[in-house]
């Protein structure tokens, strides 16, 4: 009888194309590796919730209004459910069981640290993911108010722009994301590998975004070999950005959307993924911890105080908040 694996890719499904079909071969340990070098990296960082008080000590604080506080203690503590459940998966046998609901719920705990971070800085709540995204980069990233390794971006995906803008993240250190990560030099190559596959991945949607619009379709060509039609490619990719929320939004796709194989189908993949939830877990502790810190200074020590000692005395999950935000 044919593999599944072998079914997948020499005819895929109905939801690809025959030059879209996916190769689970390299995504499964570009997921691992990707995490793996993430958790290297906060842990040599030490970031944690102390650190990141040092880090925005110099964030004012703001007055917020009941509805925004509110809002922010409401994601703080949805991402502080999302690392007690990842706690709780880290203890299932088999990771491959729990792998796949293990990214996204690791996706949805950085969401909602990073909902609570624009919340406190100006009041607002963004209705989707890619305006998350993009308030989080340009309100934190680039004005450099995101810490290491979270603060690398990408100001545009023109090519000539995303060569100059990785040379700074590739001189941390070059790995590829096929091998595992041990060293913190291999780790930063890792991270840079993946800013740079998350530029070339935002580059595909928008070719094809382009390729649909009226103005494309004007220039009745199918590439984007001509002047005009690269002008049109490249005003668009000069509009977009890249940063760390955009690679968790991608890396949480991957999860949600790829087909059942990834992460699913192949004997090596429980042994390859034993200490992968405690990397998510590590990676979102770090994360949140960033954002807490960032949050607790923007609303004052008292209300700040009084959030935690209420969490700490009312809380259902498992998890205190002082273990991840003190």
């Amino acid at each position: 009888m044919t593999s599944l694996y072998a079914r997948m890719r020499a005819h895929g499904t109905l939801t690809e194309t025959p030059d879209e079909i996916p190769d689970a071969v390299f995504a499964l340990p570009a997921t691992l590796n990707w995490m793996r070098a993430k958790a290297i990296l906060v842990a040599d960082l030490n970031l944690k919730f102390s650190t990141a008080r040092t880090f925005y000590q110099r964030v004012q604080r703001k007055d917020l209004t009941e509805p925004q506080l509110n809002s922010v203690l409401e994601q703080l503590l949805f991402s502080l459910n999302q690392i007690a459940a990842l706690r709780g998966l880290a203890t299932v046998p088999n990771k491959a069981d729990v792998a796949r609901v293990g990214i996204v719920t690791w996706y949805y705990g950085v969401y909602g640290a990073a909902s609570a971070m624009i919340a406190a800085a100006d009041g607002s709540f963004p209705e989707t993911h890619a305006t998350t995204a993009l308030q989080w980069d340009r309100q934190f990233v680039a004005p450099q108010l995101a810490m290491e390794p979270f603060s690398d971006r990408l100001s545009s995906l023109v090519s000539s722009d995303i060569d100059r803008e990785l040379a700074v993240p590739r001189s941390r250190g070059r790995h590829s994301l096929t091998s595992i990560p041990t060293t913190i030099e291999q780790a930063w190559g890792c991270h840079a590998e993946y800013l740079s596959g998350t530029a070339s991945w935002e580059q595909w949607n928008l070719e094809q975004r382009v390729r649909r619009s009226p103005e494309f379709r004007a220039l009745a060509v199918d590439n984007f070999r001509t002047k005009a039609a690269r002008t049109l490619r490249d005003e668009a990719f000069g509009k977009k950005s890249i940063a760390f929320l955009h690679e968790a939004s991608r890396y949480r796709g991957k999860a949600n959307y790829r087909d059942a194989i990834y992460l699913a189908y192949g004997k090596s993949v429980p042994k390859l993924a034993e200490g992968f939830i405690d990397d998510l877990v590590s990676v979102l502790t770090a994360f949140s911890a960033m954002a807490a810190g960032y949050c607790s200074i923007r609303m004052g020590r008292d209300r700040w105080g009084a959030f935690t000692d209420d969490l700490e005395e009312r809380r259902a999950i498992s998890l205190s908040p002082l273990a991840v935000w003190s």
